[in-house]
């Protein structure tokens, strides 16, 4: 019986040493890139990484960069997706991958974008800097300016396409933070899923058409991929920032200078894998949801909605129950006149007494201050109430 009962517990121990009971486990995949890193794209933390600042080239993967500087011109309106961009003599001499354009093609806007997701066309991402800002070098200012303001810290672009330069320069990290802001653009995924188009740009350019492949064999063999890019050159050797989504819970995977394809993909899935087996994503707030509302003192309005700024989430790991209370930082009131540039209060997610995060939130519309005789109408319909 003493026997019996010893075998039962050496069974109960062997079976939790090997399949401990909610316990994440740390990645034990083998990196032989040089550098690579997973984060989740909702809260930015990062999960894996290896030489995440190592100063590396990026190859093609510059043109995450250049296609969400594109995006957000967009945006702003600025530029639309039917513009007819005009195809220079300087962007035909692209080498490495292209899409075939010649001198005096036009083409609108929307392809070139396309044919930069999908195909990494380097002649498509002078095209469309040239368009945006009238010359590469000018386009290429606004990479290194926007690189900066995403906290791109040890990034050097010298060119729009990540042709080879010696000075052209990047890191896994900020592959990741350039990937994560384009990942906000809901368009950008439905071209970078393209697979294939044989007859693409059929009867616009001057070659007659182009069969367009995607770069990325991820998003065809990934459940839930649907971005970012690949690159590659002798210099920067194999290199991609893979993203993929599943019940609401996203990540985003970079490898750079692996020493093959084959090994940068499965490196990325593995990093993929990884992130999805232990952990998930637990959304508190949506970017712009309404929180809470505060009066506003001889304002237009009597009331203004406060909204979160951006979203509000937290990566938690899967086995573990998520301890955590919310809790709002505002005034009482606001007074007129009130901007939705100003940050009115915060909204802190709470651990015991340590902040886990926060967000910033700010008033839903304009409030301008009420007219004297807006005031005088509103205290005479206060006082005949308060008479009634």
């Amino acid at each position: 019986m003493k026997r019996k009962f010893l075998a039962v517990c050496f069974l109960i121990f062997f079976t939790l040493l090997i399949f401990p009971l909610g316990k994440v486990g740390a990645f034990e995949g083998e990196i032989l890139s040089k550098a690579a890193l997973l984060m989740e794209y909702k809260t930015g933390e990062v999960l894996f990484a290896v030489n995440e600042h190592e100063k590396l080239y990026p190859a093609s993967l510059t043109k995450i960069m250049t296609m969400l500087l594109a995006l957000e011109a967009l945006e702003r309106g600025e530029i639309s997706l039917d513009d007819q961009v005009p195809v220079t003599k300087y962007a035909e001499s692209m080498g490495g991958s292209t899409i075939f354009l010649a001198a005096g093609d036009v083409v609108d806007l929307e392809s070139l974008l396309i044919g930069m997701a999908v195909g990494s066309a380097n002649d498509a991402a002078v095209a469309v800097a040239e368009y945006i800002s009238g010359s590469e070098a000018g386009f290429v200012e606004l990479m290194n300016r926007r690189a900066k303001e995403l906290g791109m810290q040890n990034t050097n672009f010298v060119n729009v396409n990540g042709l080879h330069h010696d000075d052209h320069y990047t890191t896994a990290y900020d592959v990741a933070l350039m990937s994560r802001e384009l990942m906000s653009y809901p368009i950008f995924t439905r071209w970078a899923t393209i697979w294939m188009d044989e007859n693409f740009l059929e009867g616009k350019i001057k070659s007659g058409k182009v069969y367009l492949s995607n770069t990325n064999r991820l998003i065809r063999y990934y459940n839930g991929c649907d971005g970012v890019k690949t690159g590659y050159t002798d210099k920067a050797m194999h290199c991609i920032s893979a993203t993929a989504e599943k019940d609401g819970t996203r990540f985003i995977a970079v490898v750079l200078n692996s020493p093959s394809s084959d090994i940068r993909y499965e490196e990325a899935r593995d990093l993929l894998n990884y992130g999805f087996a232990n952990f998930y994503t637990l959304e508190l707030a949506g970017e712009r949801e309404r929180v809470a509302r505060l009066p506003v003192e001889k304002g237009t309005v009597r009331e203004v909605d406060i909204l979160t700024t951006e979203n509000l989430s937290l990566l938690v790991k899967k086995g573990e129950e998520p301890e955590y209370r919310t809790e709002l930082e505002l005034p009482k009131r606001l007074k007129a006149p009130v901007s939705i540039e100003k940050k009115v209060g915060k909204i802190k997610v709470m651990q015991g007494d340590a902040v886990l995060k926060e967000v910033n939130l700010e008033v839903a519309q304009n409030v301008a201050g009420a007219s004297l005789t807006r005031l005088f109408q509103r205290y005479l319909e206060i006082w005949l109430k308060f008479g009634r």
